[in-house]
């Protein structure tokens, strides 16, 4: 079960693309966009997260840090970030905890891969509390950033 709003979100503690542990403890105090998506290079999580790379300014502007997570390797992410030019941090959860925590594991996926995640997407105010949370049974789809957006313009 996946965490919903009003609910504390689930604390995570993984590395980034550029090799430095993150954690969600560590973002108090700031408002969090968290993204999931099922793998880099992939062409909906492409388009996805270079949606989020273009309009990065308008997440600075309502004073959000943007988080996406896949369980890709650290080196993967790497190549990912660079080769898309993504602008925000990517977050690797190779052991598929934080998927698990969040409740968006996906059982399988295409070419018979298990144990991706699921497309999802939750905001998490200053105190890291679930503002907003969509999980996408449809990984062909994405989030829908006209409510993501609403919710963090509510945000104070």
């Amino acid at each position: 079960m996946h965490p919903v709003p009003g609910q504390p979100a689930p604390d995570f503690n993984l590395f980034s693309s550029e090799k430095i542990r993150v954690s969600l403890y560590e973002q108090r105090g700031e408002n969090v966009l968290l993204l999931f998506y099922p793998q880099a290079f992939s062409s909906v999580c492409t388009a996805e997260l270079c949606n989020v790379r273009d309009n990065l300014t308008l997440y600075n502007q309502l004073d959000a840090r943007v988080f996406a997570i896949s369980v890709d390797s650290v080196y993967t992410l790497a190549k990912f970030k660079a080769d898309q030019r993504l602008n925000f941090t990517l977050l690797s959860d190779f052991n598929k905890e934080t998927s698990a925590a969040y409740g968006v594991l996906m059982e399988s996926f295409s070419f018979d891969m298990r144990g991706v995640s699921m497309r999802a997407a939750f905001v998490i105010d200053r105190m890291g509390i679930v503002k907003y949370a969509e999980v996408l049974e449809n990984v062909k789809e994405q989030p829908d950033f006209e409510a993501i957006n609403k919710t963090l313009e509510g945000l104070p």
